[in-house]
């Protein structure tokens, strides 16, 4: 894979905040990825956490992550980051982001996935997208301002969900232009891209360097915006069940200039069928899955 996308891969496909392997843990998914072949990892906040409060050190894993040549790819996620409605609550996301700055500096990580609110009507917010548009990048501008002096960067994840107050491509990249820094970007994953049907238009005409993160899977056919379309339905991307269009992908993003020498894909699956392996079953897979991938479409 010399001189081709790296493979990278996201906890999501072990552990998804509520089940997830019977085995799963950080270092468990870090040993296996060393296995694998993986040289990324988008590590989960919850998972750092258990690993934190079971007696390891940021240092331990820097250490172990140097030594099996795994780059951490970002810290996954500040979530629900906008439309805070007091004071308290928009304190308590910059309190948030400085103690992941702190975190990523004894990593050794260079980048944060960030997540929109949702669910507003359940808060009784009924904003407009320019509102939602308007507080983001109000938001990400002071957030920016206390990455700058490590340089991490911020990597916008619209999430392809009706509930999401962020939820296609085009209104975040809008947003990451109208931050205009270069610690912002957007994360692009494919199985959100298709959840609400981003605009094709718009990712081909993007600046490619403005992609700082990719998630490769497949997922289910199913109507745009519907309720069950959850990230159960997601898939390995060779499934058969699958339903997007892995070509246009990859050949859009060389097409506007992301980085597919010294860049990476990294697969983000949340299937429970897939949680029944066990971590090292399930990161093989995921390592066999990326690198068929890379070799169809990515070269």
């Amino acid at each position: 894979l010399h001189n081709m996308l790296k493979m990278g891969f996201n906890e999501g496909c072990t552990w998804d905040g509520n089940r997830g392997c019977a085995d799963q843990s950080l270092m468990a998914d870090l040993k296996a990825c060393a296995k694998y072949g993986f040289k990324g990892i988008d590590i989960r906040f919850d998972c750092l956490d258990k690993y934190l409060a079971e007696g390891g050190t940021l240092e331990e894993l820097n250490a172990f992550m140097k030594a099996n040549d795994i780059v951490p790819l970002s810290y996954n996620a500040l979530c629900f980051f906008n439309m805070k409605q007091t004071a308290e609550e928009k304190q308590a996301v910059m309190d948030e982001l400085d103690d992941i700055i702190k975190k990523c500096a004894a990593l050794d990580c260079h980048m944060v996935v960030v997540v929109p609110s949702c669910d507003l009507n359940e808060k009784g917010i009924e904003a407009t997208r320019q509102e939602i548009r308007d507080d983001a990048v109000a938001v990400l501008k002071e957030m920016v301002k206390k990455c700058e002096p490590t340089g991490l960067k911020l990597s916008l994840e619209f999430c392809g969900a009706p509930s999401m107050s962020i939820n296609t491509f085009d209104d975040a990249y809008e947003i990451v232009k109208l931050v205009d820094s270069p610690l912002m970007g957007v994360t692009l994953d494919q199985y959100h891209f298709n959840g609400m049907r981003s605009d094709w238009s718009k990712l081909e005409k993007a600046d490619g360097d403005k992609i700082f993160v990719w998630h490769l899977n497949d997922t289910e056919d199913v109507p745009a915006g519907a309720g069950y379309n959850t990230d159960a339905k997601r898939l390995w991307p060779s499934d058969p069940r699958g339903c997007l269009d892995h070509k246009r992908f990859a050949d859009t993003l060389k097409e506007i200039g992301y980085d597919f020498e010294n860049g990476f894909i990294t697969m983000e699956v949340f299937r429970p069928d897939y949680y029944e392996m066990t971590t090292d079953e399930n990161i093989k897979t995921a390592a066999a899955e990326t690198a068929k991938h890379i070799q169809r479409y990515c070269k």
